[in-house]
């Protein structure tokens, strides 16, 4: 009995393990959303053909799926990834490109910096796919990308740690 159960149980397993990036190009929208739920962001809201589902706030990946007229998937990225990061481009992103691109942020916030303010998204993710880190996107006062950077996620430092953790 106890075979027959553990056998029974290893698609459900291996299926939790799937990511969008598995899916076949020409995948169905309809199956998408019901193996993943609904997404986090959809661009433009008026006739979506990006879909993005995020880990965000407290995950690191978030995938972006790129569907054709027909709802069907044409490519699927993991777009919190250093690779992804460097196609922002300063002066040229507003926010909604952004939006558009990582999905939501995991923590807005603003600079705390005397006279220099700036509203900044951060975004969870593995910086170099190994370490726990933040990267940070600025924008200036026309709400474009005036700055980006990653530093180490605050939530994964831990003074209890100590050093022979390394």
């Amino acid at each position: 009995m106890l075979r027959k159960l553990s056998i029974g149980l290893i698609p459900v397993f291996l299926g939790a393990c799937t990511s969008l990036s598995d899916l076949p190009a020409g995948t169905p929208l309809s199956e998408l959303q019901a193996q993943f739920g609904h997404p986090s962001v959809a661009c433009p809201p008026q006739s979506p053909t990006r879909f993005i589902w995020s880990q965000q706030p407290f995950g690191q990946f978030a995938w972006a799926a790129d569907v054709d007229e027909q709802q069907r998937l044409t490519q699927a990225t993991q777009v919190l990834s250093d690779q992804e990061f460097t196609k922002l481009n300063i002066g040229d992103w507003d926010q909604e490109r952004v939006r558009c691109h990582f999905g939501p942020p995991a923590e807005i916030d603003h600079t705390p910096y005397k006279g220099v303010r700036m509203l900044v998204w951060s975004y969870r993710y593995k910086q170099n796919s190994v370490w726990d880190s933040l990267m940070y996107v600025y924008f200036n006062d026309d709400g474009l990308v005036q700055l980006y950077h990653p530093g180490p996620d605050p939530l994964s430092l831990r003074e209890e740690r100590g050093f022979s953790a390394f």
